[in-house]
């Protein structure tokens, strides 16, 4: 679905003197969770960014002033690839990954970010090509301490320290569960994660002893019971696992996320979630219950936020967004709700959900 319906159900773009005046002049505040509707052409192959507000009264989507690359959401060569704490990365014709704020509706709209990473090496039988997904140890890739992480897909994984490394580490996963894992930073255990196919390993590399890898096999408990027909189902679906710390409660998550295609075959429509809660002994509890949290799924690392923090979060709820879909999960009642308000499946550009910022 393109951005014109998406504008005709939303309505006129609403300019929001809030976040005009934090571009402006700078003042610490607090935003909320919010995702990337589009940008309006302004002339140069740039648009002005176009957000919705996930935790904002208003229902309308919000055009900032803010100017962004167009072809960071509509056009090739560049290429997004994933994204982290707001930060979008890209990889271009050149094979060089790249970090930038453009996409973060709360960075700066006059002197954007775009931070190179050391020159890819890929490993004998891996490639470089196709990025998974990416990650960063903190909010920023300009910290000392931060560390990158680029899961590609198949065995390579590569991390580096931008603000201080001139060259990726590299590693060759042997498991062949983990060629198409999603990476993730755990910030309670210090370490990078990531669930193998399935669901019933978790690999773990510590910064602090040279990328050790640890496994961890999880054992699962109170499944629900399914019929013969909703079993036939999840098994005929696309299903993707991901990790998701509560950095608030301490908890975490493993989502799995059941997709099909559709009569096109070219959409692939959610058909299930579902969540289980992982402790230190590795038992993965199946869950309808996360409480005042909910969890969000995109082509970003996941996050998870205290519903009870902003205005108009539901608790216990799962929200995902892909290019055809937007949409809401209760995990109580397993209904599904669209945040927008309108027709499903809206074509979204950039399915990043950009995580609450701290502006000073």
């Amino acid at each position: 679905m393109s951005l014109f319906l998406i504008r005709l159900r939303l309505g006129k773009p609403r300019k929001s003197s809030v976040l005009l005046r934090l571009f402006s002049n700078g003042f610490s505040t607090s935003c909320g969770p919010c995702l990337i509707t589009g940008a309006e052409p302004c002339g140069e192959g740039m648009g002005r960014l176009e957000i919705y507000d996930r935790s904002g009264e208003s229902r309308d989507f919000t055009c900032l002033e803010k100017k962004v690359p167009l072809e960071l959401l509509y056009a090739n060569p560049m290429v997004t690839i994933g994204a982290s704490h707001g930060w979008i990365a890209t990889l271009k014709d050149d094979g060089v990954l790249r970090l930038q704020d453009d996409l973060n509706p709360f960075a700066s709209s006059t002197d954007p970010k775009r931070i190179p990473l050391p020159p890819l090496v890929t490993l004998p039988h891996c490639q470089t090509q196709i990025v998974t997904n990416v990650s960063m140890s903190t909010s920023s890739p300009e910290n000392n301490d931060c560390v990158v992480a680029a899961k590609f897909l198949g065995p390579q994984l590569s991390f580096c320290r931008p603000a201080a490394s001139s060259e990726w580490t590299n590693i060759k996963i042997e498991n062949p569960c983990f060629f198409s894992s999603r990476v993730m930073f755990s910030e309670g255990d210090g370490m990078f994660r990531m669930p193998g196919r399935g669901g019933h390993l978790v690999g773990s590399w510590d910064l602090s002893q040279k990328h050790k890898q640890k496994i961890q096999r999880l054992r699962f408990q109170n499944l629900p019971e399914l019929s013969k027909a909703k079993r036939e189902l999840l098994h005929s679906c696309f299903t993707s696992e991901h990790l998701v710390e509560s950095r608030t409660t301490g908890e975490t998550f493993m989502v799995k996320w059941y997709r099909k295609t559709g009569m096109s075959q070219s959409k692939m429509k959610t058909k299930a979630l579902m969540v289980f809660k992982i402790d230190e002994q590795g038992n993965a509890v199946y869950t309808r219950d996360i409480g005042d949290l909910v969890i969000y799924l995109s082509k970003s690392e996941p996050f998870c936020l205290l519903a009870s923090s902003f205005s108009r979060l539901e608790p216990n709820h799962v929200a995902y967004l892909d290019v055809d879909e937007v949409e809401d999960v209760d995990l109580q009642l397993e209904e599904r709700g669209d945040p927008f308000d309108m027709i499903r499946s809206p074509r979204v550009p950039a399915p990043y959900y950009i995580p609450p910022q701290e502006i000073d």
